[in-house]
């Protein structure tokens, strides 16, 4: 009988030898951890810092640096001198989300590589292990869990309703394979380098976020003006209420019916909701693309949307706000009421009623054209790091696959 091939599809040269098959126990022993919920935590006590399991679902990084991360502390009343000093979280511990009310995020895990000789618990619905194998490499192990096999026998083992959750025995039990301590700590370092240009372009994207929000609040506060083309300045702002610039059309007649999605279609469909892109149609008729771009509001949710390419409308909640007047800036509309708190209609369609009359600093044609022109300028440059984010984190992805059994 011949001997199972276990080896990945893509590695480095240098390696060759078969992969070895194992289990999480085999390589960590659990500790205790906490139940203190929310409400025993805080941001400003200087105490005993605590992970939460909803931070590891929502924000710690893989690898968690405690120096790098904003985690919470322990009220200053709650007593924790039962807890012993081996359960305190130390440097290579593994801290694992337990509880999730979906697979994505159950059994989620990070690493802890730096606790910076600082205090830290591992809190509510987390389960605190140990590293036992002193051979792993520091890292390795986190990203082993992160594998989509190695995920999907953690969603294997979760059992729950409403809640998912995972019990230390199962996880204890979980097959994995892992390489040579060598080159554990060569994919690790590989993958880290990948991580950080994600990090960097992330923070790089925030910065750009940042700008965009302190330029507007000096464009509205008309702190910053821009000039004329032949460097004269542009008259004084003026307030109009929605109804004086902006029509509005009812999308009744392109209700969308016996309609088939599918992403390989070309015409997107736009519903009410958040985010008004239900589909692909492959209908043709009633597709709106007159007065275009306009802007498409919700009055069941206040929420609204530039849009300047044809679309099929659905659902009478939508209207498609389009330019009263030529010297009209739709973008710049849409710009200036993104500083309107609108109020939520309860579920009224108040569009007409009331809607209409919320109120816009407008400037001359002329001005509206620039300032658009320059955020315009800005969210490119946004979506362009955000492409280059979903396309390195599709990379490392597609690498987590070929790299792993």
């Amino acid at each position: 009988m011949e001997e199972e091939i276990l080896k990945p599809c893509l590695r480095f040269p240098e390696f060759n030898e078969n992969w070895i098959e194992t289990t999480f126990d085999s390589h960590y022993s659990f500790k205790n951890t906490n139940s203190l919920s929310r409400d025993n935590l805080n941001y400003k006590t200087k105490n005993v810092k605590n992970i939460h399991y909803g931070d590891i679902h929502t924000k710690f990084k893989l690898h968690f640096d405690v120096t790098e991360e904003v985690v919470p502390f322990v009220n200053g009343d709650v007593n924790l001198s039962n807890i012993e000093e081996g359960n305190y979280v130390q440097d290579g511990d593994l801290v694992t989300a337990d509880a999730s009310e979906d697979y994505k995020d159950i059994g989620k895990t990070v690493e802890v590589v730096n606790t910076n000789n600082e205090k830290i618990l591992a809190g509510l619905h987390t389960f605190l292990a140990r590293r036992e194998d002193q051979t792993l490499a520091t890292g390795f192990f986190s990203i082993l869990l992160a594998t989509y096999k190695a995920r999907l026998e953690i969603m294997r083992i979760a059992q729950g309703t409403k809640v998912l959750g995972i019990s230390k025995t199962r996880l204890g039990k979980i097959p994995l394979h892992i390489p040579v301590p060598e080159e554990q700590k060569k994919i690790t370092n590989f993958l880290i380098v990948i991580d950080k240009r994600i990090q960097l372009l992330k923070e790089k994207k925030e910065v750009l976020e940042d700008y965009k929000k302190s330029m507007m609040q000096k464009i509205f506060s008309q702190e910053k003006r821009f000039k004329a083309n032949d460097g004269s300045d542009f008259p004084d702002w003026e307030m109009k209420p929605l109804y004086e610039i902006l029509k509005y059309l009812q999308p009744t007649k392109y209700l969308v019916s016996n309609t088939e999605y599918n992403d390989k279609y070309e015409v997107p469909v736009l519903t009410a909701g958040k985010t008004f892109i239900l589909g692909y149609t492959n209908e043709t008729d009633g597709v709106f693309k007159e007065n275009l771009p306009t802007i498409i509001f919700d009055d069941f949710t206040t929420a609204y949307k530039y849009v300047d390419f044809p679309f099929k409308a659905k659902s009478s909640a939508m209207k498609m706000l389009t330019k009263k007047y030529e010297e009209v800036n739709i973008k710049f509309v849409h710009v200036a009421m993104s500083r309107i708190k609108f109020p939520l209609g309860e579920h009224k369609r108040y569009w007409i009623s009331e809607y209409q009359n919320e109120k816009i600093h407008y400037p001359h044609k002329d001005e509206q054209y620039k300032i658009s022109s320059f955020l315009t300028n800005i969210d490119n440059k946004i979506v362009g790091v955000k492409d280059l984010i979903d396309n390195s984190n599709m990379f490392k992805k597609s690498l987590l696959q070929k790299m792993f059994i």
